[in-house]
């Protein structure tokens, strides 16, 4: 199928993909193209159809990954194959490591985009629970200048972020998590592959135990969330089963069963009881591989 007609421009830089939104902004409806994984099949089937299309991908400033001592800055563009190819990315950022190499197939990975994985908010994405657990701040700019958005406070619902119509997200910041374990455990959905539940975790540990732990998941609820009751249960807690086992059967504490996504793959009953099976999935890789991706069975 073919999409309706639309204007294109090719964006050579922040400023100018920013003006060309404000000059498009009356122009009926106005969509951003990154790797387009999302966007162009939406358009095929007629889910979507923009009168203006502004292609980001080749934004030179909002591509690549830097390091330095307080951790990384990952441009908006970059592709999740370089986010896997990364050494930085594995050390400073294992739960986005692991979770940047369970998206897609191979083809999708070279192509498709952080910034819009993260942009997009589908609640079945692989990233914004990895975001979440990697305490991701995301770096928007607009007309006022720069805004620095915690990951916390980015999704607000399916397909639903803080980023304004106005703006444009440009890049990610993470802070090193270098020593830690990260993991990301996910059950695919066989149509797509997309998670029906995806647990990413991020767990500092001593000779005594836990110290800290952040727990993200996506696939559940209709935006990606923290499991805090996880998080309190592991913290100070011992680096064993038992440990493990009791804070995954906390995963739906604070969250309502009713509110859970329910499709035909799998009811919000069924969702939960994956919750709790993939967060210790996504724990006990953290401890006893360090860092890693784990696909169901």
């Amino acid at each position: 199928m073919y999409p309706d007609e639309f204007d294109y421009y090719n964006a050579d830089g922040v400023d100018d993909a920013l003006d060309l939104l404000d000059e498009h902004s009356e122009a009926g409806t106005t969509e951003l193209l990154a790797g387009g994984h999302s966007l162009l099949p939406a358009m095929k089937t007629g889910l979507s159809s923009p009168d203006v299309l502004i292609d980001i991908s080749d934004i030179e400033t909002m591509q690549g990954i830097s390091a330095d001592g307080d951790g990384l800055s990952i441009g908006a563009m970059t592709r999740y194959s370089d986010l896997v190819d990364s050494e930085e990315v594995a050390e400073h950022a294992p739960a986005l490591a692991a979770a940047a190499g369970q998206v897609g197939d191979v083809q999708v990975r070279n192509r498709g985009t952080i910034g819009g994985n993260l942009a997009h908010a589908d609640p079945a994405a692989d990233l914004p629970g990895a975001a979440l657990a990697s305490d991701a701040t995301l770096v928007v700019h607009g007309p006022d200048g720069e805004r620095e958005i915690p990951a916390d406070e980015f999704f607000f619902g399916m397909y639903t972020t803080d980023v304004g119509p106005d703006e444009l997200l440009t890049r990610i910041e993470i802070p090193s998590a270098d020593g830690a374990h990260g993991a990301y455990a996910k059950k695919p959905s066989p149509s797509s592959g997309y998670a029906m539940v995806g647990v990413a975790a991020l767990l500092d540990t001593d000779d005594d135990g836990i110290t800290a732990a952040r727990i993200g998941a996506n696939g559940v609820m209709d935006h990606g969330v923290r499991l805090s009751p996880v998080e309190d249960a592991l913290t100070d807690g011992s680096l064993d089963g038992d440990t493990i086992e009791a804070a995954a059967n906390r995963a739906g504490d604070d969250l309502d069963v009713d509110m859970m996504m329910s499709d035909l793959q799998a009811s919000n009953e069924f969702r939960a009881q994956l919750l709790e099976v993939y967060t210790e999935r996504a724990l006990t890789a953290a401890i006893e591989d360090g860092s890693s991706s784990v696909a169901a069975d």
